[in-house]
């Protein structure tokens, strides 16, 4: 009786029997009484701007341009665990002792705060596996170890060379 009675009423709202919808609802399912669906339904008529989309690919392409532009924009870029004046972690704050010595400017990213953000600098660095991840003039160099490497060997000193000379210049 219920079911029958369902069916008719379907039928009276969308002009055909119940499961002959012509829209595609599959995998659907209600959860505390939230109605989840892991199908987008294919209705010609509904226009662009009200389709959904995919958000969080979105938010990662635009992470994307945002580590771009703050890796170009910035002459040395670090994303960390914390801030410069508070590293969260002992690497990064090797990283920040270490780039401070030769007293360039210093730009960072707290990692912590942003998963996404996190995601976007590894997805930019071919997924280097640790943090700190440092840049230095637009190239990707690596970690607190390699930084203290380039440091013993004289490596970073000459890397950063030009870019303490400007910092000397406009102080």
């Amino acid at each position: 009786m219920v079911r029958a009675l369902s069916n008719l009423l379907l039928k009276g709202i969308t002009g055909s029997p119940a499961g002959c919808s012509n829209r595609m609802v599959s995998a659907s399912s209600i959860q505390k009484g939230m109605r989840y669906s892991t199908t987008v339904p294919n209705d010609p008529d509904m226009h662009d701007d009200f389709k959904p989309m995919d958000k969080f690919q979105d938010r990662v392409t635009s992470l994307k341009d945002v580590v771009e532009q703050d890796v170009k924009d910035n002459p040395v870029m670090i994303y960390m665990k914390g801030v410069p004046e508070f590293p969260q972690c002992g690497f990064s704050s090797l990283a920040v002792r270490v780039l401070k010595h030769y007293n360039v400017p210093l730009s960072a990213r707290n990692i912590l705060e942003n998963a996404e953000r996190k995601s976007a600098v590894k997805a930019a660095t071919c997924h280097w596996p640790t943090f700190p991840q440092i840049f230095i003039k637009g190239e990707f160099i690596g970690g607190s170890d390699i930084i203290m490497n380039m440091h013993q060997s004289g490596e970073l000193k000459e890397k950063l060379k030009d870019i303490a000379a400007n910092q000397e210049k406009s102080a």
